[in-house]
């Protein structure tokens, strides 16, 4: 099964993120976040947050294992170009294109079908199992105090507030 992740509209030319993205391409998702956390590139950022997202869609939604993920392939194409003028000599304008990328991320699996085992979680104090209806169920809100303390009495005892206490009009 192939899960699929999207970034549409990230301000950087198409160009310059296919030159990281390719550096990535069929590798295991752990190598390949290790490799975009220390390179030194301005897509690299953007290319680990997707595909963080792409993990955690196929752990969550599918619920797959991260050690059995490898990048299928990572495709980079052209979004929509900003136009904008600049200023040249003898009044004269000049078009700049500012471009825009699109990433989309598939992730594969190595073995097909592996899946993690859905983990129940246990009270501490009575090491009961519970389910997820049962945790919202008895999801309690905190307790807010709503009763007055009463005035805070500070190292001097209430003298400073004595002290610099304004003048009633």
């Amino acid at each position: 099964m192939d899960i699929k992740a999207q970034l549409n509209s990230l301000r950087l030319a198409p160009r310059k993120v296919r030159a990281v993205a390719n550096l990535i391409k069929g590798k295991n998702v752990n190598d390949a976040l290790g490799q975009l956390e220390y390179f030194v590139r301005r897509p690299a950022e953007p290319i680990k947050k997707l595909l963080n997202s792409a993990i955690a869609n196929a752990e969550n939604n599918f619920s797959m294992v991260k050690d059995n993920l490898y990048i299928k392939s990572i495709i980079v194409d052209e979004g929509v170009k900003l136009k904008r003028m600049r200023a040249k000599g003898f009044g004269r304008s000049a078009a700049i294109q500012k471009k825009t990328s699109h990433i989309s991320i598939i992730l594969g699996e190595h073995r097909a079908g592996l899946r993690k085992e859905k983990t129940a979680r246990v009270r501490k104090e009575t090491s009961e199992v519970i389910t997820e209806e049962a945790r919202v169920r008895d999801f309690k809100k905190p307790e807010v105090k709503r009763e007055i303390i009463g005035p805070k009495k500070g190292v001097l005892g209430g003298l400073g507030k004595r002290l610099f206490q304004r003048k009633a009009v």
